[in-house]
């Protein structure tokens, strides 16, 4: 646990461990007060009546708030690893911030506005936090190759990569199904004409849902760094005065910052 917490790291632990409870929870209470078929309903069926609407909202609001911080964090790394814009990551990476703020703007109007109270608002938003999810882990995916292998191991691009595919082939066909349910309901019978499209479609929203969980543990490694070194906002850069290019020495920082280790991080000594 203290490997995991180590810098900031934290922050995309926080946020994978309080959303995938905010799911789990809100499943758990809606089926024991039996307001959900315990199988496979919508994520948001185990948000929409009372008490577990109150548990969804309040978690998934923070969830919202959580991804949007954790995004930042990374905006930011990625900008410090690339500070003069060689590796050409700087335009991706501000698009991969807007569209995953969007996307945590989406989960805050899936939390506020209730499936069968507002259900076209509640779509809406739920439209905006996957497709925005979905092509936020792209994005990031891309970026993680563009710094690979400096500031990403192959391995770890790959993951990424499997993740985002995988998010890319549920989100597909959970909205086509989705869009061909002619009724919005929590209990289901297999006999009924919409069951099937319900039931791939639930299962593509779990998938897209985790996806992004798992995505976010990837992120943990990366967020760990900022703490152990120096504070990232005063990174120095190949362009910076603290930095001799030709040596790889930092000059004019802190005792105990001497020199660059080969993953070009500041290297304690």
């Amino acid at each position: 646990m203290h490997c995991l917490l180590r810098g900031m790291g934290f922050a995309p632990f926080l946020l994978v461990t309080w959303s995938a409870a905010a799911f789990l929870i809100s499943y758990v209470v809606a089926v024991l007060a039996g307001h959900v078929d315990p199988f496979l309903p919508y994520i948001s069926d185990t948000g929409t009546t009372p008490p577990e609407s109150g548990i969804f909202g309040l978690m998934i609001n923070f969830s919202a708030f959580l991804g949007a911080a954790t995004m930042y964090i990374r905006y930011k790394i990625v900008e410090k690893q690339d500070p003069a814009g060689h590796l050409g990551t700087s335009l991706l990476n501000m698009v991969s911030l807007g569209l995953g703020l969007v996307g945590c703007f989406g989960m805050g109007i899936v939390a506020n506005f209730q499936e069968l109270a507002v259900p076209m608002v509640h779509d809406g938003g739920a439209l905006l936090a996957f497709m925005c999810g979905v092509v936020y882990t792209l994005l990031q995916t891309v970026l993680s190759y563009k710094c690979c292998p400096q500031w990403n191991s192959r391995t770890t691009c790959h993951v990424r990569m499997a993740i985002s595919a995988v998010s890319w082939a549920a989100v597909v066909p959970m909205i086509a199904c989705a869009s061909l349910i002619s009724m919005t309901k929590l209990e289901w019978s297999p006999k009924e004409k919409d069951y099937v499209y319900h039931v791939v479609s639930a299962i593509c929203e779990w998938t897209v849902a985790f996806g992004f969980i798992f995505y976010f543990l990837t992120f943990i490694r990366d967020f760990q760094r900022l703490w152990k070194h120096t504070c990232w906002l005063r990174w120095p850069s190949p362009a910076s005065s603290a930095f001799d290019a030709k040596s790889h020495v930092l000059k004019n920082v802190p005792k105990g910052f001497t020199h660059l280790c080969s993953s070009g991080w500041p290297q304690t000594c």
